[in-house]
């Protein structure tokens, strides 16, 4: 495959990163929170802008007064040096009425990506890392990127169990079990880490990655709602050791502890979502070069993320 992926003369270089598994920076936000209140409150330590905290290079579109968009990354690298984008999500807040907004691409939409021929979409991060993702994003769908977070959620499992001991409650829509390593029943559950995360992944339906795209939103909404809970703070301080190494992001701390006091603030209110493309705006289609892909209307994707984002875009 990496033969056959020829890149322009005028691509340029940028840092190969490892990271794989579900992401989610909402997490590290609410995250933030409890470091805040620790240095902050406690020890009277006032938070530095320059930190140890592993940072990344990102070309961000300028700050905009009045929204800030996130790309989420989450990546299966499985130990290989090179790796697609398994997850691909906006994350968007709007910084007037707090409301915050999630946006899920599909990985198999049939993309234009800059320098290369099409691929699927999640071939973009192979190539060229968090920026070219970005860039393929922009320029199919005019949306700004402003910010990127890549993480490596391996102790997924474990966060999930420090955050909530007692499990986190999932409406199972159905029974649950093949490829995800759990047996999982029907109905409302307290869900460990493992069961979560098998929540997270199943895709043995007729739904295939669509279910799992919006299974992911579901356990994003559900973690939001645990971490900002009363019984949750005491275990801000141990949550953040385990995410420690486990986030990059070019997101400024102070950034961070902004945005976690912003959606702690907005309550158990619900989390928008949308997955692109969006329902009859796409056809199944197979290439040579590409495998099975989706080819998707643009136009109709591009509108209906603007009127879910109530954003202008390019």
């Amino acid at each position: 495959m990496e033969e056959e992926l020829k890149p322009s003369r005028s691509r340029r270089k940028r840092k190969r990163l490892r990271f794989r598994g579900i992401l989610f920076l909402l997490l590290l936000a609410i995250v933030a929170v409890g470091i805040y209140a620790v240095v902050q409150f406690q020890s009277g330590y006032k938070l530095a802008e320059n930190t140890d905290l592993p940072k990344m290079e990102f070309d961000g579109d300028p700050e905009n007064a009045d929204f800030q968009n996130i790309l989420i990354i989450g990546v299966d690298s499985r130990g290989e040096e090179k790796s697609r984008s398994d997850t691909m999500m906006l994350m968007s807040h709007d910084k007037n009425t707090d409301e915050v907004k999630l946006t899920s691409f599909m990985r198999d939409i049939y993309a234009d990506i800059p320098g290369y021929q099409s691929y699927k979409l999640n071939t973009a991060y192979y190539l060229g890392g968090a920026n070219l993702l970005a860039d393929t994003l922009r320029e199919m769908f005019g949306v700004e990127i402003h910010h990127v977070a890549q993480i490596d959620f391996a102790n997924f499992e474990q966060m999930v169990d420090i955050a909530a001991p007692n499990g986190v409650e999932v409406d199972v829509e159905k029974d649950m079990s093949e490829k995800i390593g759990v047996s999982l029943k029907k109905g409302v559950h307290d869900l460990n880490g493992k069961e979560l995360l098998g929540y997270a992944r199943f895709r043995a339906d007729n739904e295939g990655d669509f279910g799992r795209v919006r299974r992911q939103q579901q356990v994003l909404a559900a973690l939001k709602d645990e971490m900002i809970s009363v019984s949750a703070i005491p275990k801000y301080p141990k949550l953040a050791g385990a995410v420690q190494g486990y986030i990059e992001t070019d997101l400024p701390t102070s950034d961070q502890v902004k945005l976690a006091i912003e959606l702690a603030k907005s309550g158990k209110s619900d989390i928008g979502r949308l997955t692109v493309p969006v329902k009859g705006t796409f056809w199944d289609a197979r290439y040579p070069d590409a495998g099975a892909v989706l080819e998707i209307d643009v136009e109709q994707n591009r509108q209906a993320l603007s009127e879910f984002l109530s954003q202008p875009l390019n």
